[in-house]
Formats: structure tokens, sequence, C-alpha cells
């Protein structure tokens, strides 16, 4: 297996994101698989970045413990990253800057100055230095920065091909085929799965890590049929968005663990009125502000069941940019089917994680909108909350022809009447209770419990969201079984089950420090034998991991 992992590091104004991604990208016209790992504080200005870039012959989704080669830009990325640094790491760094460093020495500020170029191209002198150390041709770098450094690409390369030239070849990263993938994040994905959905209108306020995905709507509009709005907050983003859908637009909205608390009441408002709403929910460390800019995985119970009152919804927490991209088109479809909110449950390492993208593992994520016999009938004779047996009313909006729309956020009645009455408040909870079967039928049907690696191991890793790149590496060193819920609400159960037999041992692997997971599943009668949980607010390091599945199989 070809496996080889950089790191780079500088401080913010480095453009370190974009020279990770730079780097992924020679890899990617190298024919490898790539995952890219963002690190970076709460900061405006200032603080330590780093970007972690494996490539593999594999499809991968995690980082490892130590680099093969490490461009340092500062001293930080020296100090910070010491025990990254194994004897063979092949170490470049900033001879003006790195002043702690040993290896291959660039003349950075001299290259700058030679070329009249930007200090932030500082990040091209070490990448130049970097593919001749791994033998990378030259033509690669060429075609990499004119494709993805557009702007002022000659600049670029002059400053990267006098690094280039001043370096040494140290070891040679071998080609393994021509094949090349899209290179995107988990936002990207799911932006790209939401327009999938047919999806008519984004709504968001900023909010890490789910901002990058109202950035790159909002730079696509233009050019596709959907309207992007960014409001005061997400109380009114929220709102917003129940108008719009109220109207006839899908529309999905973006938000994090905190923005989440102050969407509640509109949540709510959804399930009561059956107003479908797609909210992506990017999760990062708690409770408060807690870690802005670092990952988690403790909002699965909030999610499951926030806001008052009992009512369906969909919630799923797809684990790489294929899933993220499928999911979120179905989230779109299956709210607007079945009338309720979904949820689709990230983390900040899927959303800003950046991975290879194969077209081929997103087919057929389609449902049918219909649900047969349930008819639309409009005009006098409609009613919003007709009573059907599927308990999905067809669905009109204002501007039908004769026919009157309402909603409401009290109980009411068949035609939106608010109501007190005892039966009729039985009648109509029991009718939105239908909707919950009949999606649950649905969620059958599709591929909502994932399993890989030794399908016939007694021994299974339980992972969801991010979790899953890392768990199946893991799982490939030590011949497990990897279970992965993709679907958390309604509970796939039957799948689930089928995924567990022949397991006589459950290890859970998660971001929190309660094992949420494992309480879901134990409320449904499945028992976790083992638990391994971190909630430092940063992933599982391959080796890492490794270690302490290990120690708990002892």
């Amino acid at each position: 297996m070809n496996d080889i992992s950089v790191l780079i590091g500088g401080k913010a104004g480095d453009g370190i994101n974009s020279a990770g991604l730079t780097i992924a990208h020679l890899f990617n016209h190298l024919g490898y698989r790539v995952y890219i790992y963002f690190d970076y504080p709460s900061l405006i200005k200032g603080g330590h970045n780093f970007a972690i870039v494996r490539a593999s012959d594999q499809k991968i989704g995690a980082h490892r413990e130590t680099a093969d080669f490490l461009l340092a830009l500062n001293n930080d990325t020296i100090d910070v990253h010491t025990g990254m640094i194994r004897p063979d790491t092949e170490i470049i760094f900033d001879a003006g800057n790195a002043t702690r460093a040993t290896g291959t020495p660039v003349p950075v500020s001299e290259i700058l100055t030679a070329e009249n170029a930007p200090p932030i191209m500082g990040n091209s002198a070490l990448i130049g230095a970097f593919a001749k150390t791994a033998g990378i041709q030259w033509d690669v770098i060429t075609e990499v920065f004119r494709r993805h450094l557009p702007k002022d690409a000659v600049k670029n390369l002059s400053v990267a091909r006098k690094a280039y030239d001043a370096a040494q070849i140290k070891r040679t990263v071998p080609v393994i085929g021509p094949g090349r993938l899209p290179i995107i994040t988990g936002n990207e994905a799911m932006g790209l799965g939401l327009i999938h959905g047919g999806m008519d209108a984004y709504i968001s306020y900023p909010m890490t890590p789910t901002s990058n995905i109202l950035h790159f709507l909002a730079e696509q509009a233009p050019h596709l049929p959907i309207t992007v709005v960014h409001p005061e907050n997400e109380i009114g983003v929220i709102i917003m968005a129940l108008g719009c859908a109220y109207a006839g637009k899908k529309t999905a909205v973006g938000t994090s663990g905190g923005g989440f608390c102050l969407m509640t009441e509109g949540l709510s408002f959804a399930g009561q009125s059956e107003i479908p709403v797609v909210i992506v929910v990017g999760q990062r460390t708690g409770p408060g502000t807690g870690l802005p800019t670092y990952t988690g995985q403790s909002d699965l119970h909030f999610v499951l069941h926030a806001g008052q009152g009992e009512f369906c919804r969909l919630v799923v927490a797809p684990g790489d940019a294929e899933e993220s991209y499928g999911w979120s088109s179905l989230a779109v479809q299956l709210a607007w089917k079945y009338q309720v909110p979904a949820i689709i449950l990230g983390d900040k390492t899927l959303h800003e994680g950046t991975y290879s993208f194969d077209r081929k593992e997103v087919e057929g994520y389609h449902v049918d909108p219909g649900i047969p016999g349930e008819e639309l009938v409009t005009g006098q004779d409609y009613r919003r909350y007709r009573l059907t047996g599927s308990g999905v009313s067809p669905c009109a909006f204002p501007g039908t022809p004769d026919t009157v729309v309402k909603i409401t956020s009290y109980t009411h009645d068949e035609n939106g009447i608010s109501t007190e009455d005892a039966k009729i408040s039985r009648v109509m909870a029991e009718k939105r209770k239908k909707k919950g079967a009949r999606l649950l039928e649905e969620i059958d049907r599709l591929l909502a419990v994932m399993t890989y690696g030794d399908r016939s191991s007694p021994v299974a890793l339980l992972a969801w969201g991010s979790n899953k790149g890392v768990a199946c590496d893991v799982a490939g060193l030590l011949g497990l079984r990897v279970i992965q819920p993709v679907v958390l609400s309604p509970f796939p159960l039957r799948q689930m089950k089928e995924a567990l037999s022949g397991v006589t041992r459950l290890v859970s692997v998660e971001d929190n420090m309660e094992g949420q997971m494992g309480t879901l599943l134990r409320g449904h009668g499945i028992t976790v034998d083992d638990q391994v949980l971190k909630y430092d607010g940063r992933p599982f390091f391959v080796d890492e991991l490794y270690r302490k599945v290990m120690e708990v199989l002892k």
C-alpha cells in the first residue's frame, strides 16, 4: 500500500489551506486518493495553522500520527509537531523563519525578493522544494499551479522553480496511475447534494464549521436556479426558511450547535405545521462556545430530541464526501415527500475535511417523490391537513387557484383551524406518527446501515459520522468489521440487527465523553461491549485508534 503523509504549517496568513490543497492536487495528478485535515485556532490573526495531507492508493478519510514530509514556514511547526517527526521524516523549511529545523533549507526571503513576490508566496517556494525532494516531475507542478492557482500562476511558478532547482531528490513518490478524481470538502459535497435533491433556497448565518456551505452556494448561485440568503441571525434563518417552504420552495439551512439552539422553536413549528425543512448541523466541541474551530460528536442526542413535543424527524449522519452528497440529496427529497424536518448531522472533521470524490459512488440517491393513493385535491375542498392512510397530506401552496392553504403552529383540525378539542388533538398526533412509520419503511429500502472490513469478523467497530474513515483504516489492519449507522432517526433497527449478525463484541468509537451512539443503541436493545472515546476537539489519528482498540481487545 502506497501511503504518504505531508504536514505543512505556519501562521495565519501564510496560506496554509491553499498550500495543503495544492499539495493534494500534486498527489492527485500522480493517481493517489487524498484526504486533508486542517487545524487552526479561533483567531482572526496569528496562531499556529497546519494541514496534514495524506495520499494513498486506496480510499482514505483519516490522518496519521507521523509525517513522511514536514514543511515548516516557522519554528512553531517544528516545536508543535516534534512528535510527528520520525528519523526518516524529510523536513523542508524556511531558512529565515524556521531556524530550529534541520533538513532541506529553503531561502524563502531571498527567492521572494529576487522575484519581487509577496510573502504569501513563501508557501509556493516550500512546495517547489518539497516536489523536488519527493521526486515529482516539474511538468506536474506546472499543470497543478496553472489549473489551481490561476491568479499569479506565472509568478508562483517562478518562485517554486527557484526552490525546486535548489533542492535535491531524497525519495521518490511513485506514480500509481493516470486516474484523477475531483477534490472537494465535505461542505462542498453537501452543497452539491442539496442541489441534486432539488433545493431551491439556502438560508444561513455563518457558523463554523458549516460557513463554507453558504460561501460555496453563494458563489454558485448566479449559475444555478437557487436563492442564497444571509439573514441577521439564526432565528431569522429558520423563520425565513419556514416561510420559503410554505411558499413552495425546497429550503435548507446550515448552522452548528449554538445556532441550532436558537432554531429549536422553529423546528417544533415545522413539526406541528408539517412544513418540510432541511437543517445542516455541523458539530464542534461544546458546551457553550467551546472550541469553535475543533471537532466533536456530542450533539447527537440534542438533535434527536430538540424541540418541544413529539414529532417525526429525519436525522442522517454521513461519513465522507460521497455520503455527504448522497444523503444531503435524500434529506431534501425525504423531507418534502413526508413533510417533516430533516437534519444532516456532520462534524468539523467531515465538513472542513477535503476528500477525493468518486462520482461512481453517488449514483442512485433518489426516491420516488409521490405516495400512491395520496392525490392532491385543490379548490374549495382542499384541506391542508387532510387525514390519509399514510399520514401525509397532499400539499398545495399559496397561489393555487381557489385554494386556501392555512398552516399553524397550534393544534389544529384538517383545515388548519386551531382547536383544543381532545379527540382532534389525539387524531392529529396519531396522523403525524403515521408519517414516521411510513418514513421508516422508506428508510428500510435504502442503505441506512453500512458494513465494511471483514464482514465475518466477530469483533466490530461501531463508527458514525467522520469516524467511518479512521475505523475502516484500523479494521483493515486488524481484520475487523466496521458497522456504520447513517440514518439515526427513525432508527433502522432491522438493518442494524442484520449488520450485527455474528458479532460477539461491539466496540463503539466516538468523539464525545458519554458514548452517545452507545446510549442510542441501548434504547433499541443493543449492547455496546466497549467504548473508545475522544473528546479533546481533535479527531482520531489512525495509529492512535489502532493502539486504543488493541488495548480494549487484550
